[in-house]
């Protein structure tokens, strides 16, 4: 007679959710089992995670923290739960996200299928055409501050599973190991790392922001990617009024504006004119401010327009410079391109939708970096311009090889 469970819970979730945990990567928890390791034995682990969960015995491990760098200087944990609890976060993912897709807004783009951070960039393009004003809004540490009892009420509105519920608040409460193995309790936040943690941070803001302003200011449109956010306005009157709306709005939910960081940014182009403190502001990635571009015949004029921003700019020239690709003289000049053409492949198509030319300082300081290798490698290439010549042989003879060289940006003499 098979064994009745109080939870249903189908073990064939279980193995779906290991088969997207896999496929998303990621280094190992407290208990550094990796997922390689955690395969060797994956039956008998999945059946584990199943018959825990089914029987409401399954307790979460601490979070591995790891401190991060922000964009903005200072540093963010990261919470990296352990193999076995991102499983079953996934398996809590699977039975849950449905239930809160269908009443998330299209606006909100952050963290959600078929969604994506340059759709996001599109529409606020499209948007800043239309009206005149900008509020770019930031939120204090999101993740770190969403308050536990009012998610856990919003969590019960699309869940009958009690074991859905049950063990959200038991991972919301599961405390973070810190490095110096000191164990530290959790009162708020979900922690970023978690596989559960982004449908849980947009459900709150589901409720704290994005239907707040779609049923109280329909005539203010909105763009929200996690907790990046942008409204536009018609005025600077309304954009100092929504500030303070929302200032208020978060505080009755324990979380706070950065009033500091928001701004109201007049989208200046060749028919708005004025000077105003603001004129430019980034958002995912990109700069927008006044451009210079093209209408269909051929007239140049001044536009609102949105490219690669500086300081995306320099984060992968950061990036870039910890590879020490001019170190790897061992490799061919096939092995560095097999190396790292996937990520130079993904930055070609996040920050070329828009004003491509915005990326071409960073192409060309892999070219750079490119030549410094050539000089280290081979010794007839001692001088920049033997390296140069011999390089832009090789791209004029395959220039499929480097993604930046199939976009167009060849190595040239600086």
């Amino acid at each position: 007679m098979e064994e009745t469970k109080p939870f249903k819970i189908s073990k064939q979730a279980v193995k779906i959710a290991f088969d997207r945990v896999k496929a998303n990567k990621g280094t190992y928890g407290i208990d550094e089992q990796s997922i390689t390791d955690f395969e060797i034995n994956l039956r008998d682990n999945l059946y584990k995670i199943w018959n825990r969960m089914s029987s409401g015995t399954y307790f979460p491990k601490p979070v591995k923290a790891v401190a991060i760098p922000k964009k903005n200087g200072g540093t963010r944990i990261l919470g990296i739960p352990t193999v076995e609890d991102r499983v079953a976060q996934m398996v809590a993912k699977i039975y849950f996200e449905p239930n809160v897709e269908k009443i998330f807004y299209e606006d909100s783009y952050g963290y959600r299928p078929n969604k994506s951070a340059i759709q996001a960039v599109g529409v606020l393009r499209e948007r800043c055409w239309r009206k005149d004003w900008v509020v770019d809004f930031d939120i204090k540490g999101l993740f770190d501050n969403i308050r536990h009892d009012y998610l856990i009420e919003m969590v019960k509105r699309h869940t009958n599973e009690q074991w859905i519920i049950l063990y959200i608040e038991r991972w919301l409460k599961t405390p973070f190991k810190m490095q110096d193995e000191t164990i530290v309790e959790r009162t708020a936040g979900t922690p970023q790392g978690g596989v559960i943690s982004p449908i849980l941070a947009n459900l709150f803001m589901h409720y704290v922001f994005d239907d707040f302003m779609s049923k109280k200011f329909p005539n203010i449109p909105w763009v929200r990617y996690a907790d990046d956010g942008a409204l536009n306005c018609v005025s600077i009157k309304q954009a100092k009024y929504i500030i303070k709306v929302l200032d208020k709005r978060f505080k009755l939910f324990g979380l706070e504006l950065n009033l500091d960081k928001t701004k109201i940014v007049y989208c200046k182009d060749e028919d708005r004119q004025g000077d105003y403190e603001n004129t430019s502001f980034d958002f995912l990635g990109y700069t927008f401010k006044t451009r210079g571009a093209k209408n269909k015949y051929g007239r140049l004029f001044r536009n609102f327009l949105p490219a690669m921003s500086d300081k995306a700019q320099k984060e992968i020239i950061k990036k870039i410079r910890s590879w020490k690709l001019q170190l790897k003289s061992d490799k061919t000049i096939n092995d560095i391109a097999n190396m790292f053409n996937s990520k130079i492949q993904g930055w070609i198509n996040y920050y070329t939708h828009y004003y491509k030319s915005g990326i071409n300082k960073v192409l060309r300081y892999i070219n750079r970096c490119l030549i410094k290798w050539a000089r280290r490698k081979y010794k007839k290439l001692k001088s920049n311009k033997r390296a140069v010549n011999w390089l832009m042989t090789i791209a004029q003879r395959e220039p499929k090889l480097f993604a930046h060289w199939k976009f167009g940006i060849t190595p040239t003499v600086w």
